[in-house]
């Protein structure tokens, strides 16, 4: 499961809890519409809600890694993401990572908001949640999405495949990047805003948060191949040596690392991984020369309008002005 481009990504209609009734068997035609294996389309249909989960987080994921992409000669197009995915490169690391984080914090938030059949709010031990039912709170059930994360996801090819290893370690990177990012959020409930009564529960972090440490994640990808273990016996992947790690033994990549195996493309030219850079919007002053590939910029001026000169009126609402200016926007050549 990764985001492939093809995914149906129209709205769901409301699922219901009943497999036999009506939405029941709307709910397993949108399963049957998604891209996926034959084991993860009976584990979909088993799970009212899933199917509409689903199709949040492959838009969750795409939004996050076209967000930050827009600046860089890839950026996250539909266009070749089947040829990209099929390849060893930095982007595919990326989009391996930023669907997995996608669907964990999707899975999460809708065991929260109650869109899934058998999970609900976070029940994690030491903390009053409960309480926090009682209040209206309901903490995001990361622990529940992990575990069916993992379920659904499988482990594929594990053997001697250095692809298939490669690609379950970002997908965990993407796993790990949601968990580090929850916290314990506190409210107290009293008279005046005394503490009397203090209620906690795990929330997750803002998902642009997370496609944010993705990216710098990916900005310092490791480069791995496959090494033998004599200890245990089995291959394991490695990267480039460390300093002060023992040049005879090449160290593992970490656990945060996003790895990969071959060297990407350009992204110059139209290819079948991407558009090309040719007509893409930059800045004079920061990307131009990369985006560009050396082709050069166009100059163009065009008046875009914009709100402007906004007062509050009594009582309810914000009356303004149109206001037009000229733009300068700068474009890659052919």
């Amino acid at each position: 499961f990764s985001l492939t481009g093809k995914e149906a990504l129209t709205h769901f209609p409301s699922l219901g809890p009943s497999p036999g009734s009506a939405q029941g068997r709307v709910h397993v035609k949108q399963c049957d519409l998604l891209q996926l294996s034959r084991k993860q389309k009976r584990l979909c249909r088993r799970e009212p809600g899933l199917a509409e989960t689903l199709r949040d987080s492959i838009r969750l994921g795409i939004m996050e890694c076209q967000f930050q992409f827009r600046s860089e000669r890839w950026n996250c197009s539909l266009e070749g993401r089947t040829s990209l995915l099929k390849r060893g490169f930095k982007e595919t690391a990326f989009l391996y990572a930023v669907s997995s984080a996608a669907l964990t914090h999707s899975l999460a938030r809708a065991c929260s908001a109650g869109r899934m059949e058998r999970c609900t709010c976070d029940d994690s031990p030491g903390l009053e949640n409960r309480k926090a039912w009682q209040w209206g709170v309901c903490g995001d059930n990361l622990k529940y999405s992990t575990k069916f994360l993992k379920k659904f996801l499988g482990q594929k090819r594990i053997g001697k495949d250095l692809r298939a290893k490669v690609d379950i370690h970002n997908t965990n990177v993407g796993i790990k990047a949601v968990k580090n990012g929850l916290k314990t959020t506190c409210k107290c409930h009293g008279v005046s805003g005394s503490c009397a009564v203090r209620t906690c529960w795990k929330q997750l972090s803002p998902f642009h948060e997370i496609g944010r440490l993705l990216k710098l994640r990916y900005d310092d990808a490791v480069k791995v191949f496959s090494t033998t273990n004599d200890a245990v016996g089995h291959s394991e992947l490695a990267g480039p040596p460390r300093h002060g790690h023992s040049p005879r033994l090449p160290p593992a990549p970490r656990a945060t690392d996003l790895v990969y195996v071959e060297d990407s493309p350009s992204f110059c030219r139209p290819s079948k991984y991407s558009l090309g850079t040719a007509g893409r919007i930059c800045s004079r002053e920061g990307n131009c020369d990369s985006m560009c590939c050396g082709r050069g910029y166009n100059t163009q001026s065009r008046l875009v309008t914009f709100s402007c000169h906004c007062q509050v009126q009594w009582c309810c609402y914000v009356e303004c002005q149109q206001c037009m200016q000229e733009e300068v926007v700068y474009s890659c050549k052919q």
